[in-house]
C-alpha cells in the first residue's frame, strides 16, 4: 500500500471533534481529537479505494 501525506484540520463542535482533509472533500468526527483523526484516516482509505475501483472500471469500459 502506498502512503501519502495529506493536510487536515480538527476543531471542536459541540461535544465532538470534527476532522477534515484539506486536499479532498472528506471529513469525519469523534469524541476525541485522536478518534476524529483515526476515523478520518479510515474514511480516506475508503475514499481512495473507491476512486481506484472507479478508475479501473472506467479503463475497462474503453
Amino acid at each position: 500500500m502506498q502512503t501519502i501525506n495529506l493536510k487536515s484540520v480538527v476543531w471542536k463542535e459541540g461535544k465532538y471533534y470534527i476532522s477534515q482533509c484539506l486536499v479532498v472533500d472528506v471529513s469525519s468526527f469523534g469524541k476525541t481529537k485522536k478518534e476524529a483523526l483515526a476515523m478520518l484516516q479510515d474514511a480516506l482509505e475508503l475514499y481512495f479505494k473507491d476512486m481506484a475501483l472507479s478508475v479501473l472500471f472506467c479503463a475497462n469500459q474503453n
